[in-house]
């Protein structure tokens, strides 16, 4: 299994140093979607020099740019995947995470059904550019604290069978699924169709070893269903003024490191 963490790419060296295969991005970050290409080119320049490579982006659709409800664009939906997917496959990258609480999320007083309906339209917009650009999505499913469209594997693993496009499948994230307390044949069910992962406490939502927590559960799934690729961390570290993503600008990091080799003996301990 390949380990991750969000990271700015200037903190390669040091997190191929801790033991991290690759590292997570931000679509806005990464890709610039609604920038010019320029500024697109000089990022790809800082993602193709660190010495781990950007294997995976997340957060990708803006809040404001919404998926459900009345306020639907589908020709600025279809420029922005478009983009997005372009400049992945340019940047290397392999999986875009497709979580985005808030603009999935269905307005109050909107139909669910209609939301439902919104969110397959867009999947198969999304699953169609991925396709063409040879990349995969990752469906997030999220808490319902965090949005209140598919919070569950089993429901998220319904979408995306729904869509029904190859480049489209499922992400596992241990905060979410913990958060909502899923069942292990729920999750099993869902085995050929996982293609991401995510780690994180399920407490408070920091990297390993900053609070106690017991990821054998959501190892042993994952085991069980034969997943063996990408797992990212995405939790905050609590050590660091960086929030999630690791950046070598924190001085706290390039002074004490230790805190990135020991959640990669963590999540090796699992493996």
């Amino acid at each position: 299994m390949k380990i991750g963490t969000c990271a700015d790419p200037n903190a390669g060296q040091i997190l191929k140093d801790a033991g991290f295969d690759f590292i997570e991005m931000g679509v806005g970050g990464a890709l610039k979607p609604d920038k010019p290409y320029a500024e697109f080119v000089t990022e790809l320049d800082r993602i193709q020099k660190s010495p781990l490579p950007c294997l995976v982006v997340n957060c990708l659709m803006p809040g404001h740019m919404k998926i459900t409800g009345p306020e639907v664009s589908l020709q600025s939906i279809k420029l922005h995947l478009s983009t997005v997917c372009e400049r992945a496959e340019a940047a290397g990258i392999k999986k875009i995470v497709f979580g985005s609480g808030g603009s999935r999320k269905c307005p109050e007083g909107f139909d669910r059904k209609k939301a439902f309906d919104q969110l397959v339209e867009f999947g198969k917009i999304l699953g169609d550019e991925a396709e063409k650009h040879n990349v995969i999505i990752a469906v997030e499913p999220l808490n319902k604290n965090e949005c209140n469209m598919l919070n569950s594997i089993k429901r998220t693993m319904d979408y995306v069978n729904k869509v029904g496009i190859p480049s489209f499948r499922l992400h596992a994230d241990s905060f979410h699924w913990g958060m909502e307390d899923e069942a292990d044949k729920d999750f099993r069910g869902a085995s050929s169709l996982i293609t991401h992962a995510h780690i994180a406490t399920y407490k408070s939502r920091l990297s390993p070893g900053f609070e106690e927590a017991d990821f054998t559960r959501f190892f042993s799934l994952l085991k069980q269903c034969g997943y063996d690729d990408t797992i990212a961390i995405e939790g905050k570290w609590a050590a660091y003024d960086c929030g999630f993503g690791i950046n070598i600008n924190d001085p706290k990091v390039a002074a004490d490191p230790s805190h990135l080799r020991k959640a990669v003996e963590i999540i090796k301990k699992y493996l």
